[in-house]
């Protein structure tokens, strides 16, 4: 019996506020809303935007011993920061500059009633102090007023934010939050609503129809798996939105999948209907494959880069080390490391050179090892076993590279 009465209820809250869509998603919000009205708690609607959170703070209203008391919506992310406190709580005179005279919020508006207030989560937080005063006791202060004034009033907030990452990010109050969330209704994305698109956009190309007194359309099989397969980012506002253009420039028209794609911005992606009372999964297959991809081209450039440096320099392999160095008069602050392919090399090898700032006229690698080896001989005196203990070579290698560059 409470599931017939519990049907009948959700009719009734239909057809009274227009609501179409059959989607048990949908169904199970409403019925949530129907269950908590009659029991004076906040409660917080979530959902994306364009979803239609809007109708389910007045199936509460509706369905509440409030419902003989006024009903006020406010949109709190369209109210400017400096006059959102005036707005709710209302202002004595001379407040502030502008208020001539003595103005009543809507808290005071809608005494006995309820409250619902949209884009909760753009509320400042200085007004979210007070709105949590309300919450807890009832209590307000008017903008230049000190006298502390009492309401009876139901908040129904709704948001499309993630209020626990706003929460984190110290944009929303935790405390509030909390108050506000005494129960939550999820609001289904009309993606996940099955085949309400179609139902909708059937409602509102006969709307239209009607408004402006234009000739029905018809949409084919394949318009309709068009619209049931579009992503809907916008939602029921979007789908409203295109289907009344399609209703005025495809008036009296059979429309098919091609002629609808047309108003259909092609930023969003198509996607599989999701199927009701299943659980739309993600999968990071793609995402995994071409970062796969990426690595390897990563690593194909780096082989490359090392065959063209081996091709330039057949003799040496070279790694930068970007390491400073203060034991030396030379101004030395990165090392390049040389490697040689001769048997006795060791990775202790290495010889300094300058990677300094460009100059009109670059040296070479050639010339700027024939130079580094030539100041530590100067250093040591020509003694070539110190100089190459300075630089970190053999005294083989060092021999080597003074034939090879003159400096005998």
């Amino acid at each position: 019996m409470q599931i017939i009465q519990q049907s009948q209820e959700v009719l009734q809250a239909k057809q009274r506020l227009g609501i179409v869509g059959n989607a048990p998603a949908l169904t199970a919000a409403i019925v949530r809303a129907i269950q908590v009205a009659p029991i004076d708690m906040s409660v917080l609607v979530i959902g994306e935007s364009g979803a239609g959170k809007e109708f389910f703070p007045k199936i509460i209203h509706a369905f509440s011993p409030r419902k003989h008391n006024k009903y006020i919506a406010v949109n709190c992310g369209a109210i400017p920061e400096g006059t959102i406190d005036s707005e709710l709580f209302g202002h004595e005179k001379g407040a502030f500059t502008s208020a001539i005279s003595a103005r009543k919020g809507y808290f005071e508006e809608a005494n006995g009633g309820t409250i619902f207030l949209d884009e909760v989560a753009e509320l400042p937080l200085t007004t979210q102090a007070r709105l949590l005063r309300v919450l807890e006791s009832g209590e307000y202060i008017k903008v230049g007023s000190s006298e502390v004034q009492k309401t009876n009033i139901r908040i129904v907030a709704a948001t499309n934010v993630d209020m626990a990452k706003a929460v984190r990010e110290g944009k929303f109050r935790e405390d509030l939050y909390y108050r506000l969330s005494g129960v939550q209704i999820p609001v289904p994305p009309l993606r996940e609503r099955g085949n309400d698109v179609v139902l909708l956009a059937r409602k509102f190309a006969a709307d239209c129809a009607d408004k402006y007194n234009l000739p029905a359309i018809n949409f084919t099989e394949s318009a309709k798996n068009a619209l049931m397969s579009y992503r809907w980012p916008g939602n029921v506002r979007q789908l409203k939105n295109v289907i009344e253009q399609v209703a005025i420039f495809e008036a009296g028209t059979e429309v098919t999948e091609e002629s609808i794609r047309q108003y259909m911005p092609v930023v969003s992606e198509s996607f599989a209907p999701t199927v009701i009372g299943g659980e739309e999964a993600h999968s990071y297959a793609k995402e995994r494959e071409a970062l796969f991809k990426m690595i390897f081209r990563l690593q194909h450039e780096i082989d490359e880069l090392k065959q063209m440096i081996g091709a330039t320099h057949p003799s040496f392999g070279i790694k930068a080390i970007a390491e400073h160095s203060e034991s030396t008069d030379t101004g030395i602050s990165s090392l390049v490391r040389l490697r040689h392919k001769d048997d006795d090399f060791t990775p202790a090898e290495q010889v300094e050179m300058p990677i300094d700032e460009p100059v009109e006229n670059p040296t070479t690698l050639e010339d700027n090892e024939r130079e580094l080896i030539k100041r530590a001989l100067e250093r040591n005196d020509g003694r070539r076993g110190a100089a190459a203990k300075e630089l970190k070579i053999s005294e083989r290698t060092l021999y080597r590279k003074i034939k090879e560059y003159g400096l005998e």
